[in-house]
């Protein structure tokens, strides 16, 4: 199946904001085996987006619209929608309700126009709004589907992976059952990765296997049909296991587990606390784990040491070590790590130091970056790394290469 995205909304064509929607609906398209030939944006103006539609049913199995739900009068989505399918437009009782709740409990009026969000379009498949007022809509014609979502992002996100992905993969599996794992490896690129497991992608049918690389990770959705449910399943199994023999090594997490969530569960799960010294990240470690509930129970904190004078006076590394090996070094990495576990009286310290650029320092160029770990009843670790980018790229790697350091390490425990 082929599908396009229609983003509408004049803002996006003014440039007030970015066209975030259709790079994730592309990239959870694509991990289920939807290819997306098109992207468009339309504004707010009924002609052009019904021009768009009629040439988009035409073209794609699945048109995907984001936006134009809202209350307000240029938000036509729906509308036009309706108006192209023939169908009339009616109120959803469930939304209705939910919005009237929302203004009671925030003690504030309800505007007449905020009704407009809950109407749908007649015999649609309604997809409630958690996050947000508008609910999103499935429609099936007999060429084409049609879905609808809110534009922003914290709504449109959780709808289309809970509501929208598994009324999809049921068109997909044509009635049969679809099942679908997604695998997620790091400190592997998607080049590679796919030249180990070359010959499974070239003879795939059932299951299949969809990769996407982002970010520096790597993820193989796999997904499988069979008019028994159980026999679904064991297909993904099969297939997993033989790709696991070749790259299992660099895999760290299944579905929607990230490096940080597998990283804080594992804290967690084996009562360890932990502590960063951050010279290079200055505290995005730190920050990336503070995002995660309940992360109180293992991180002890953390200190931003971004020059020499904070890595001596603060955490504690000796001068010799700065004059002699420098900041950028095995060693710093490893006192980093050492003094902060010890300051803070924490199970494990982690340290980043290195050159983010985009000027060399101490004769290393940009990207060189040392990783310190250090944890209880084990010699004290550092890795190297020499990253490509620019600087905040390699920030943001290097908090990744830890993370994923850091869960090898509690999985060995």
């Amino acid at each position: 199946m082929n599908a396009e995205i229609i983003a509408v909304g004049s803002e996006l064509l003014l440039g007030q904001i970015a066209n975030t929607n259709a790079q994730f609906l592309s990239g959870r398209l694509a991990e289920i085996g939807i290819d997306v030939y098109r992207h468009r944006v339309i504004g707010d103006n009924a002609d052009r987006l019904e021009e768009e539609i009629t040439e988009a049913e035409k073209r794609s199995d699945i048109v995907i619209l984001t936006g134009g739900l809202g209350p307000t009068k240029d938000d036509l989505t729906k509308e036009t929608v309706a108006k192209y399918l023939g169908r009339k437009l009616v109120m959803d009782e469930p939304s209705l309700k939910a919005i009237e709740e929302f203004f009671i409990k925030a003690g504030r009026e309800m505007s007449v126009n905020n009704r407009k969000q809950a109407i749908v379009i007649e015999g649609s498949t309604v997809f409630f709004n958690r996050h947000g007022m508008a609910p999103g809509m499935f429609i099936k014609t007999e060429s084409t589907c049609f879905v609808l979502l809110p534009g922003p992002p914290r709504e449109m996100k959780p709808m289309f992976l809970e509501d929208v992905t598994p009324v999809l993969l049921n068109e997909l599996g044509a009635g049969q059952p679809v099942v679908s794992r997604v695998l997620r490896f790091f400190g592997i690129g998607e080049a590679e990765l796919e030249t180990r497991i070359e010959d499974l992608i070239d003879t795939q049918k059932n299951p299949t296997i969809a990769p996407l690389a982002s970010d520096g990770e790597v993820t193989l959705r796999l997904s499988a049909k069979h008019a028994v449910e159980g026999e679904a399943w064991q297909l993904i199994e099969d297939t997993e296991q033989l790709i696991l023999a070749r790259v299992g090594q660099h895999l760290y997490g299944i579905n929607e587990e990230t490096l940080v969530n597998k990283a804080a569960e594992l804290l967690q799960r084996e009562s360890k606390t932990i502590a960063a010294a951050e010279s290079l990240t200055a505290g995005l470690f730190a920050s990336e784990l503070g995002a995660i509930a309940g992360v109180s129970s293992v991180l002890k904190g953390g200190v931003v040491c971004y020059t020499n004078e904070s890595k001596r006076d603060v955490i504690g590394v000796p001068q010799s070590i700065l004059d002699t090996e420098g900041a950028v070094s095995e060693r710093c990495a490893i006192e980093m790590a050492e003094r902060i576990k010890q300051q803070f009286n924490a199970n494990i310290g982690i340290s980043f130091t290195g050159v983010a650029g985009p000027n060399s320092l101490e004769g290393h160029p940009p990207g060189t970056v040392w990783i310190g770990l250090s944890i209880d009843d084990y010699p004290s670790t550092a890795l190297m790394l020499s990253l490509r980018g620019e600087r905040n790229y390699a920030r943001i790697r290097a908090v990744k290469h830890g993370l994923f350091q850091l869960i090898r390490s509690l999985e060995k425990k």
